[in-house]
């Protein structure tokens, strides 16, 4: 069986070994050569790792029914769903057709939509929003609204489910930043480059880069939609804000942060440990799906002194978790795909694999950092 485990650090004394061990149970991390709590005092680099959180951002709390209650509303609804299904299925084809419409003959992808393609696009907008009504999105609850584009070029939000990005698009009609493996998925690879998408492939640095500059150039021209980015790189459970990617703050326009909420009792709406077409069918077998949006103030880079990208990605994401009252971690994507491995392997409590993968990062930036200052010093 593959192993999960790695050593962090090793080095030669002697001839034992000194490997950093994380212990997920909750335990302080120690050496094996002694229990110091900082494991590079040997580097003379002043560090130290916390515990990662006992915490999963990414499990559903409701992968399936439970209660009376629960199963006789899926009975009940169950003829509402062939009604939904048809709803779900004419939007789609009608806005499909109008997304084709509006992109026929147009090649220059690189400037704005022309205003008349837009307005055909006002179909498939008006589509998105029927689409939401069939997942059982009767009404929205909006708070707030969103200041001008020439205010707030960039859009930020945490990412629950799939169903921001489509009320999204009904609200906003934006440019947004999405998956490389997002342009091959029908109907959606079309209705998104309409939306002047920018791809970008998060393993690949060039691809990062150039996504970094497609931002910047099109947040600087007010002729360009919003610029839309859910800088936690992968849907939560909702219930606390993993670490932001730093994509949509490097550069430095006025960020417009929004809360998006799902309230619920008997049903979570997160897409976390439960597949798409699961979701889709509890959705679809709800009498009514709770969502709030909160448009919040905008977040201006501080003109006193040159902020980084960091700085800004810091009280952005404070702001957002402030509004949903959850408690910020330092998962990010790289936990998720731990958690992936583990569960595929079908290790116990694959949850305990994370290790918070933005805190490693961190450490391991200070630890170069610390290898390079001891090297000028030699």
């Amino acid at each position: 069986m593959e192993d999960l485990g790695a050593p962090l650090l090793s080095s030669t004394r002697g001839t034992e070994e000194a490997h950093l061990v994380l212990d997920i149970n909750g335990g302080q991390q120690h050496s094996e050569m002694g229990e110091d709590r900082n494991p590079f005092d040997f580097l003379g680099a002043n560090l130290s790792i916390d515990s990662p959180a006992p915490l999963d951002p990414f499990r559903n709390h409701t992968p399936h029914a439970q209660g009376l209650y629960e199963w006789v509303k899926i009975l009940v609804c169950l003829p509402i769903v062939l009604l939904r299904l048809v709803i779900f299925g004419l939007s789609l084809l009608v806005g499909y057709v109008a997304t084709k419409i509006a992109l026929i003959g147009w090649t220059d992808r690189q400037n704005p939509m022309p205003r008349w393609r837009c307005r055909i696009m006002w179909v498939t907008r008006l589509c998105t929003r029927t689409i939401l009504f069939s997942f059982g999105y009767n009404w929205i609850k909006r708070i707030g609204k969103p200041i001008s584009r020439e205010i707030a070029p960039i859009v930020v939000s945490n990412h629950v489910s799939y169903i921001e990005p489509i009320f999204f698009f009904y609200d906003l009609f934006p440019t947004i930043v999405a998956s490389e493996s997002h342009d091959d998925m029908p109907f959606v690879g079309t209705i998104i480059r309409a939306m002047q998408v920018i791809f970008v492939n998060r393993f690949s640095a060039p691809s990062r880069k150039h996504a970094v500059n497609e931002i910047k150039r099109k947040a600087s021209c007010n002729s360009f939609p919003r610029v839309l980015l859910f800088p936690e790189g992968t849907t939560t459970n909702g219930r606390m804000l993993i670490s932001f990617q730093l994509g949509a703050f490097i550069p430095g326009f006025p960020i417009q942060p929004v809360a998006v909420r799902y309230p619920y009792v008997h049903f979570d709406q997160s897409w976390g440990y439960i597949s798409l077409a699961r979701l889709m069918f509890r959705m679809f077998t709800q009498f009514h799906n709770f969502m709030e949006v909160e448009y919040l103030p905008v977040i201006f880079p501080l003109a006193s002194k040159k902020e980084s990208a960091v700085g800004l990605a810091e009280r952005t994401s404070y702001a957002i978790a402030s509004a949903l009252n959850v408690i910020q971690t330092s998962h990010s994507y790289g936990d998720l795909m731990l958690l992936t491995r583990a569960s595929e392997l079908g290790l116990d409590k694959p949850s305990s694999y994370m290790v918070e993968m933005a805190k490693m990062e961190r450490v391991s930036i200070e630890l170069n950092n610390s290898f390079l200052l001891c090297s000028f010093q030699v």
